[in-house]
C-alpha cells in the first residue's frame, strides 16, 4: 500500500488511484485532537470564527475535519449549527447558550477514569460508555444525518484492520480500501466515541455493519467480511494528528487549530502496560505532530513565492503552545507565553476541568486564533476589545 506523502513536503498521504482534483479556494478548517484541553481550546477559536464572519454561508469555511477531542467540539458545532444564525452572529443569543454552554457543562464532568471502570466490570465496553456519555449530555440520539448538508462536517477515526482513515459525515462514511456507505446513519456519539478512542484504553471502537450496506465496488482491496461487518476503529489522531488529510487536498485555504500534547522527559518511565504504552504513543504523536506543523507552515510560506505550487497554501495556523509574540501583529491580545503554556500542559484526557481554566482556554484558543487571522489571512480585522471571558484572561 503507498504510505508515501503527495509531494516530499507534504503534510498529507497520497492514496493509490485517487485523481488530482481542483482545490476549493474557499478555506477549510481543522481542528486536533488533546481530549477536553483540545475539546476547550476550539471553542474559543470558533468563537472568534463566527464573530469574524468566517462561518457564514457565503465566503466563509466549507469544510471542517476533525480527530479526538476536537471531534467533539466539530460534531457538536455540526448538530447546532442551524441555530447558530452564522450569517448574521449573535454571540450572546445564540453561540453562546447554543453551543458553548452544553460543550462547557460536558467539560466540568469526568466521563473516562468511570467508563473504564464500568467498561471493564460491565456488559459493553468503554467505547459503548464513553459513546453514551457524549449523546447524554450533547447529541440526544442524533445521528450524521443531522448535521448540515453545508458546511461539510467529516470525523475522522483510524481503522486499526486496515490501518488507514475512516470518515464519518452526513454524505458517505469510508475507507478507500474498504469501501463507502452512503448516507450513514450511524449516532453522532459514537462516530465521535470512535474519532476520541485514544490507545491504550480507551480503543478499539467496534462498529457493526452490514456488508450490503457498502457501495458495489467502492472499496480498493479490503470490500468483504469482516472488514465491512465488523469495523475496528481506533483514535483519529493515530493516523492524522491534526485533521489534516481531508482539508489539505481539497482546499487551497486552510486554517490549522492544534490543542496537542508534547512529551517530557521522565526520569522513572512507567512500566505497566497501559501507562508505558501510553507513553510510548504519545512520544509517536508528537514526533509525528512536530513534523506535520513545520510542512504546514512551510507551504503557506511557499504560497508567498510560488502560489501555483502543488505544496502551497493560504491560511493560517495557530497551537495552543504557540507564543502569540511570534506573530507579526502590533496589538495581539496580552498572552504572557508562560500563562498559555500552562493551559497547555492540561492532560489529555475527558476529566473535568474546573470553570477558571476553561475560561482560559476559551480566551487562548480565542486570542492566537485572532493573532493568526489578523497576521495572515484578513489584515483588515480589527482587534476585538477583550477576551471573551475579561476577568479570567489567560
Amino acid at each position: 500500500m503507498s504510505d508515501i506523502p503527495i509531494s516530499a513536503n507534504s503534510p498529507v498521504r497520497a492514496i493509490p488511484g485517487e485523481a488530482k482534483k481542483l482545490l476549493d479556494p474557499l478555506p477549510a478548517l481543522s481542528l486536533s485532537g488533546g481530549g477536553y484541553r483540545a475539546m476547550v481550546f476550539h471553542i474559543g477559536a470558533l468563537w472568534r470564527l463566527y464573530e469574524t464572519g468566517m462561518l457564514a454561508p457565503s465566503g466563509g469555511i466549507t469544510r471542517i475535519s476533525s480527530v479526538s477531542g476536537g471531534s467533539i467540539t466539530a460534531a457538536f458545532l455540526g448538530l447546532v449549527w442551524n441555530k447558530l444564525g452564522v450569517a448574521a452572529p449573535d454571540v450572546h443569543g445564540k453561540f453562546v447558550p447554543n453551543f458553548v454552554e452544553p460543550l462547557r457543562l460536558l467539560a466540568s464532568e469526568t466521563i473516562d477514569a468511570e467508563s473504564v471502570i464500568f467498561g471493564a466490570l460491565l456488559p459493553g465496553t468503554i467505547s459503548d460508555r464513553i459513546a453514551q456519555a457524549y449523546d447524554d449530555a450533547l447529541f440526544k440520539g442524533a445521528t450524521l444525518q443531522d448535521l448540515p448538508d453545508a458546511p461539510r462536517f467529516v470525523i475522522n477515526a483510524t481503522n486499526v484492520q486496515s490501518g488507514v482513515l475512516w470518515r464519518f459525515s452526513k454524505p458517505y462514511m469510508r475507507d478507500y480500501r474498504v469501501g463507502e456507505v452512503k448516507n450513514p446513519t450511524v449516532p453522532l456519539a459514537r462516530a465521535v466515541a470512535a474519532s476520541s478512542a485514544f490507545p491504550p484504553v480507551l480503543s478499539p471502537c467496534d462498529l457493526r455493519l452490514r456488508d450490503s450496506d457498502f457501495t458495489p465496488g467502492s472499496g480498493m482491496d479490503l470490500q468483504r467480511p469482516p472488514f465491512t461487518t465488523k469495523v475496528v476503529l481506533t483514535d483519529g489522531g493515530v493516523y492524522d494528528n491534526m485533521g489534516l488529510e481531508t482539508v489539505w487536498k481539497s482546499h487551497k485555504t486552510v486554517l490549522v487549530s492544534n490543542a496537542g500534547g508534547d512529551m517530557h522527559a521522565e526520569e522513572e518511565p512507567k512500566r505497566d502496560w497501559a501507562q508505558h504504552a501510553y507513553r510510548v504513543l504519545n512520544m509517536i504523536d508528537s514526533q509525528v505532530r512536530a513534523l506535520r506543523t513545520r510542512q504546514v507552515i512551510a507551504s503557506f510560506a511557499l504560497h508567498a513565492t510560488k502560489p501555483d505550487s502543488d505544496e502551497a497554501r493560504k491560511g493560517a495556523y495557530w497551537g495552543i503552545r504557540t507564543d502569540i509574540a511570534d506573530y507579526p501583529l502590533a496589538d495581539p491580545l496580552p498572552c504572557p507565553h508562560a500563562r498559555t503554556m500552562q493551559l497547555a500542559e492540561i492532560a489529555t484526557r475527558l476529566k473535568r476541568i474546573d470553570d477558571v481554566t476553561q475560561d482560559r482556554l476559551i480566551n487562548w484558543g480565542y486570542a492566537v486564533c485572532d493573532a493568526a487571522l489578523r497576521a495572515h489571512v484578513n489584515k483588515e480585522l480589527k482587534r476585538p476589545s477583550d477576551f471573551p471571558y475579561p476577568a479570567s484572561k489567560v
